[in-house]
């Protein structure tokens, strides 16, 4: 990898793209030259406030990744972002595109879950995004058994909506490892870029200046595909927790429907049965439509009188 200098990053960072490829590329580059962290950061943190509108949640994502990544080689970047991330979601959630904030959100709510940042941090972080709303952060050792075990209990908030559920099982079938067409090409990579006993092969300076640029390219497209796997693997256990959220919320309305129906069965039998019983009664009583009349006028029953015995 090219040597580190403030200009050189400067460069990269003037050609940073969208793409998940630009992203995770130039992050391979400055973990790579992880002991320059403050001075990487100060010049991201520089570089985000000049950056057009359109580039500022990029930036964001660098910083997601060069944080998350570099977890196993050290907390440098974790610490040396620290102090500037605040300012930097304030920035861009203040200049950025309409709708960033929901992106934003979404690398919070990661963050929360890993504990990146410490409770103070993630706070503020909240508080840009959603004023005095705080957003909860749950214990890790919480975040790992619904992980792990994926427990039924539903979430304070609304049960996912069929729609949502359809749209994150479609985005799965263009996941990294449905990626056919890139699995070949990392099966076909030669051995030399493979198998460090095969280096005594080289025996000039032009072959091994080759062989540097098929490692590096070979580097780049494994530092990629491992990138798309390690998000595929984010969605997928979150479509899992999304899918248990899901199912407990179809379990608590089948019992609830169960429980009206059998509420309306009672209903039902007792309207039956009342049903039934004015039916018999009315067949025992006459028909008083049936009685013969005199020129037309109604016959007069006897008086109730006549029937009494003190009379």
């Amino acid at each position: 990898m090219s040597v580190f200098s403030e200009v050189a990053l400067e460069k990269k960072l003037s050609e940073l793209s969208n793409s998940q490829q630009s992203v995770q590329t130039l992050s391979l580059w400055l973990i790579h030259h992880r002991k320059h962290s403050k001075a990487i950061v100060s010049v991201w943190y520089n570089e985000l406030k000049k950056a057009q509108v359109p580039r500022k949640l990029t930036f964001i994502y660098l910083a997601n990744d060069v944080i998350q990544n570099s977890k196993r080689k050290g907390p440098e970047f974790t610490q040396d972002f620290a102090p500037v991330i605040v300012d930097a979601f304030k920035h861009v959630a203040s200049e950025g595109e309409e709708g960033c904030k929901k992106q934003l959100a979404r690398v919070l709510s990661i963050w929360q879950e890993r504990a990146v940042y410490d409770n103070n941090v993630l706070e503020q972080l909240s508080q840009v995004l959603f004023g005095e709303k705080k957003a909860k952060k749950r214990p890790y050792e919480e975040i790992k058994a619904k992980d792990e075990d994926f427990p039924s209990q539903s979430s304070p908030g609304e049960p996912p909506q069929t729609a949502d559920l359809i749209r994150a099982l479609q985005e799965l079938e263009n996941a990294a490892s449905s990626d056919s067409a890139l699995r070949q090409r990392i099966s076909a990579l030669p051995p030399e870029v493979q198998d460090t006993s095969l280096l005594h092969r080289i025996t000039d300076k032009e072959s091994g200046e080759r062989l540097a640029r098929a490692v590096e390219e070979a580097c780049m497209l494994l530092a990629d595909y491992s990138g798309r796997l390690a998000a595929e693997i984010d969605d997928r256990r979150q479509l899992t927790r999304t899918l248990a959220l899901y199912l407990q919320s179809q379990k608590e309305g089948l019992a609830h429907n169960e429980h009206k129906l059998e509420e309306y069965k009672r209903k039902l039998a007792r309207v039956s049965q009342v049903r039934k019983e004015l039916r018999s009664r009315l067949s025992s009583l006459p028909d008083l439509s049936l009685l013969p009349s005199v020129t037309g006028t109604p016959v007069q029953l006897p008086s109730a009188d006549l029937y009494n015995p003190s009379n």
